[in-house]
């Protein structure tokens, strides 16, 4: 039978008190995986996170850092290194939200935020981290894209460019450090239906799930899955992959 055993292996995920980044986290530690929780401004959340995952038997730690930023990476990952254990796994979720408009009428700093957050987060991280992993000739580098990047729909600009940006990154650095036994590769979720959602009972959403192949919003869960099988040694020999988990409404070309 096959499993996802992430066992003696240690992830990190930034933006992990997020809808999202909560549910990776989870995943990852049924896994069996140690968990490195990130937040920026929500120490409370975090410290619980991490509480609720020491109960499924996994060590946690709680690091805070603005990912945009080198210098507190720098930091974390010093805090890191001297406190835990260095991270085999890298899931860099974090992103920065703001009101979407048409290009004409986007504010030049919301492009700077979702260059910041999509791209320079990912290059902060990898330049912070990778190179533990090189020394181990062994490392899993996950980044959560977007459906979107396919679609480019209405009001998408910016988010579409950081995203996009993103992905040229991944592809690079995937070729760049597959020899060391490290692989990159992307998550990209449609709409999402987490948490809030099922508090709010809005996980039906007519106008968008008709477009969906599937009929449907995917989960958190169903997007944490693919996080979890990318961590593990049965995704060894995928690397440099933009993989939707949207139901079929994002279908990249060959």
């Amino acid at each position: 039978m096959l499993q996802i055993d992430l066992k003696k292996k240690t992830a990190l995920v930034t933006g992990a008190t997020g809808q999202l980044g909560r549910v990776m986290a989870r995943t990852l530690a049924d896994c069996g995986a140690d968990l490195i929780v990130h937040y920026h401004r929500n120490e409370t959340y975090a410290r619980q996170l991490a509480a609720e995952l020491q109960e499924k038997g996994v060590r946690t730690f709680c690091v805070q850092a603005d990912v945009t930023n080198a210098d507190d990476v720098a930091a974390m990952k010093e805090k890191i290194q001297n406190e835990f254990y260095m991270p085999d796994i890298l899931v860099n979720n974090a992103v920065i939200q703001y009101q979407w408009k048409p290009v004409l009428e986007q504010d030049i700093a919301d492009y700077e935020s979702q260059f910041k957050s999509c791209v320079l987060h990912n290059v902060h991280m990898v330049q912070a981290f990778v190179p533990h992993m090189a020394e181990r000739n062994y490392g899993r580098v996950i980044a959560i894209n977007t459906e979107c990047i396919i679609q480019c729909h209405p009001g998408q600009s910016a988010y579409v460019a950081g995203k996009r940006g993103l992905d040229g990154l991944v592809k690079v650095l995937a070729k760049e450090v597959g020899p060391s036994g490290i692989t990159v590769n992307e998550v990209a979720p449609g709409w999402t239906v987490s948490e809030q959602d099922r508090q709010r009972n809005t996980e039906a959403v007519p106008s968008y799930d008709a477009h969906v192949p599937l009929r449907r919003r995917g989960t958190d869960q169903e997007v944490a899955n693919v996080v979890a099988f990318l961590a593990s040694d049965l995704a060894g020999f995928i690397t440099g992959a933009y993989i939707p988990c949207s139901g079929g409404n994002a279908m990249p070309n060959i």
